[in-house]
Protein backbone atom coordinates (compact mmCIF):
# COMPACT_ATOMS: atom_id res chain seq x y z
CA UNK A 1 0.00 0.00 0.00
CA UNK A 2 1.29 3.17 -0.69
CA UNK A 3 1.99 5.84 1.96
CA UNK A 4 -0.06 8.34 3.20
CA UNK A 5 0.16 12.00 3.18
CA UNK A 6 -1.09 14.83 5.11
CA UNK A 7 -2.88 17.74 3.56
CA UNK A 8 -4.33 20.59 5.14
CA UNK A 9 -7.08 22.36 3.36
CA UNK A 10 -10.22 24.43 3.87
CA UNK A 11 -13.37 22.70 3.44
CA UNK A 12 -16.82 25.32 3.52
CA UNK A 13 -15.30 27.59 6.14
CA UNK A 14 -13.71 24.48 7.75
CA UNK A 15 -10.11 24.21 8.55
CA UNK A 16 -9.22 20.24 7.66
CA UNK A 17 -6.35 18.61 8.29
CA UNK A 18 -6.08 15.00 7.13
CA UNK A 19 -3.93 11.93 5.98
CA UNK A 20 -4.80 10.85 2.76
CA UNK A 21 -3.56 8.16 -0.01
CA UNK A 22 -1.58 9.74 -3.12
CA UNK A 23 -3.89 8.56 -5.44
CA UNK A 24 -7.40 9.08 -3.40
CA UNK A 25 -9.74 11.10 -5.25
CA UNK A 26 -10.97 14.81 -4.02
CA UNK A 27 -14.59 13.68 -4.15
CA UNK A 28 -13.67 10.11 -2.58
CA UNK A 29 -12.07 12.18 0.08
CA UNK A 30 -15.18 14.44 0.54
CA UNK A 31 -17.90 11.92 0.63
CA UNK A 32 -15.41 9.42 2.73
CA UNK A 33 -13.23 11.25 5.69
CA UNK A 34 -15.47 14.81 5.51
CA UNK A 35 -18.91 13.11 5.04
CA UNK A 36 -20.11 15.74 1.87
CA UNK A 37 -22.13 13.59 -0.20
CA UNK A 38 -23.55 16.24 -2.48
CA UNK A 39 -20.93 15.59 -4.85
CA UNK A 40 -21.78 12.68 -6.58
CA UNK A 41 -19.62 9.88 -8.74
CA UNK A 42 -21.18 9.17 -11.89
CA UNK A 43 -19.16 8.24 -14.90
CA UNK A 44 -15.84 9.09 -13.14
CA UNK A 45 -13.91 9.89 -15.77
CA UNK A 46 -14.55 13.99 -15.61
CA UNK A 47 -17.41 13.73 -18.32
CA UNK A 48 -20.54 13.52 -16.43
CA UNK A 49 -20.55 16.71 -14.25
CA UNK A 50 -22.02 14.75 -10.94
CA UNK A 51 -18.82 15.35 -8.88
CA UNK A 52 -18.51 19.35 -9.58
CA UNK A 53 -16.96 20.96 -6.56
CA UNK A 54 -15.10 24.53 -6.46
CA UNK A 55 -11.06 24.76 -5.56
CA UNK A 56 -10.36 28.23 -4.92
CA UNK A 57 -13.19 29.36 -6.50
CA UNK A 58 -13.31 27.87 -9.53
CA UNK A 59 -14.88 24.35 -10.64
CA UNK A 60 -13.18 21.62 -10.90
CA UNK A 61 -14.12 17.18 -11.20
CA UNK A 62 -13.48 16.07 -8.15
CA UNK A 63 -13.53 13.03 -9.64
CA UNK A 64 -10.66 14.08 -11.94
CA UNK A 65 -8.78 15.70 -9.27
CA UNK A 66 -7.07 13.72 -6.60
CA UNK A 67 -7.05 14.94 -2.55
CA UNK A 68 -3.19 15.68 -2.35
CA UNK A 69 -3.48 18.37 -5.05
CA UNK A 70 -6.28 19.89 -2.60
CA UNK A 71 -3.50 20.32 -0.18
CA UNK A 72 -3.18 24.54 0.69
CA UNK A 73 -6.17 25.34 -1.14
CA UNK A 74 -10.07 26.44 -0.29
CA UNK A 75 -12.81 24.03 -1.09
CA UNK A 76 -16.78 24.29 -1.31
CA UNK A 77 -19.33 21.78 -2.22
CA UNK A 78 -22.85 22.19 -2.73
CA UNK A 79 -23.61 21.54 1.12
CA UNK A 80 -20.86 25.46 1.50
CA UNK A 81 -22.90 27.00 -1.09
CA UNK A 82 -26.14 25.97 0.71
CA UNK A 83 -25.76 26.54 3.45
CA UNK A 84 -23.81 30.15 3.15
CA UNK A 85 -27.15 31.17 0.72
CA UNK A 86 -25.08 31.52 -2.71
CA UNK A 87 -27.26 29.60 -4.85
CA UNK A 88 -30.32 30.24 -3.29
CA UNK A 89 -32.11 32.18 -5.30
CA UNK A 90 -30.91 29.08 -8.09
CA UNK A 91 -32.13 26.51 -6.09
CA UNK A 92 -35.89 28.40 -5.99
CA UNK A 93 -35.49 28.47 -9.50
CA UNK A 94 -34.84 24.85 -9.94
CA UNK A 95 -38.18 24.25 -7.88
CA UNK A 96 -40.45 26.62 -9.55
CA UNK A 97 -39.23 25.35 -12.84
CA UNK A 98 -38.99 21.33 -11.88
CA UNK A 99 -35.16 21.38 -13.40
CA UNK A 100 -34.68 18.39 -10.96
CA UNK A 101 -36.11 15.35 -10.90
CA UNK A 102 -34.12 12.43 -9.42
CA UNK A 103 -31.54 14.92 -8.14
CA UNK A 104 -28.46 13.27 -8.82
CA UNK A 105 -26.98 15.64 -11.22
CA UNK A 106 -28.53 18.73 -9.31
CA UNK A 107 -25.85 19.85 -6.80
CA UNK A 108 -23.36 19.50 -10.33
CA UNK A 109 -25.75 21.57 -12.29
CA UNK A 110 -25.80 24.39 -9.06
CA UNK A 111 -22.36 24.44 -9.05
CA UNK A 112 -21.59 25.17 -12.12
CA UNK A 113 -24.60 27.11 -12.58
CA UNK A 114 -22.89 29.08 -9.84
CA UNK A 115 -19.58 30.19 -11.95
CA UNK A 116 -22.06 31.03 -14.79
CA UNK A 117 -23.61 33.52 -12.65
CA UNK A 118 -20.62 34.83 -11.68
CA UNK A 119 -18.63 34.88 -14.90
CA UNK A 120 -21.52 35.44 -17.39
CA UNK A 121 -24.18 37.50 -15.37
CA UNK A 122 -25.26 38.67 -19.11
CA UNK A 123 -25.43 35.24 -20.69
CA UNK A 124 -27.96 34.37 -23.76
CA UNK A 125 -29.52 31.00 -23.59
CA UNK A 126 -27.60 29.72 -25.97
CA UNK A 127 -24.28 30.56 -23.59
CA UNK A 128 -26.23 29.06 -20.73
CA UNK A 129 -26.31 26.09 -22.77
CA UNK A 130 -23.33 26.01 -23.56
CA UNK A 131 -22.13 26.30 -20.55
CA UNK A 132 -23.89 23.55 -19.42
CA UNK A 133 -23.30 21.00 -21.85
CA UNK A 134 -21.15 19.94 -19.67
CA UNK A 135 -23.21 18.39 -16.81
CA UNK A 136 -25.66 15.36 -17.80
CA UNK A 137 -28.92 14.81 -16.74
CA UNK A 138 -30.54 11.95 -17.47
CA UNK A 139 -34.12 13.35 -16.43
CA UNK A 140 -35.08 16.76 -17.40
CA UNK A 141 -33.55 16.79 -20.76
CA UNK A 142 -31.94 20.19 -19.79
CA UNK A 143 -35.16 22.71 -20.88
CA UNK A 144 -36.11 23.21 -17.44
CA UNK A 145 -32.30 24.04 -16.17
CA UNK A 146 -31.71 26.38 -18.99
CA UNK A 147 -35.07 27.80 -17.64
CA UNK A 148 -34.37 27.74 -14.08
CA UNK A 149 -30.85 29.47 -14.86
CA UNK A 150 -31.92 32.03 -17.52
CA UNK A 151 -34.78 33.01 -14.84
CA UNK A 152 -31.67 33.68 -11.71
CA UNK A 153 -30.16 35.45 -14.42
CA UNK A 154 -32.78 37.58 -15.34
CA UNK A 155 -33.92 37.93 -11.78
CA UNK A 156 -30.05 39.46 -10.67
CA UNK A 157 -29.98 41.67 -13.82
CA UNK A 158 -33.37 43.48 -12.57
CA UNK A 159 -32.02 43.28 -9.32
CA UNK A 160 -28.64 45.10 -10.23
CA UNK A 161 -30.76 47.39 -12.56
CA UNK A 162 -32.74 48.50 -9.35
CA UNK A 163 -29.92 48.99 -6.72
Amino acid sequence: MAESHSISLTVNGERQRRSVQPRQHLVDFLRGPLGLKGSHLGCEHGVCGACTVEVDGRIVRGCLALAVQADGCTVRTIEGLSRDGDVRDLQEAFVRNNALQCGFCTPGMLMAAKELLEQKPDASRSEVREWMSGNYCRCTGYHAIIDAICETLAARANAGAGA
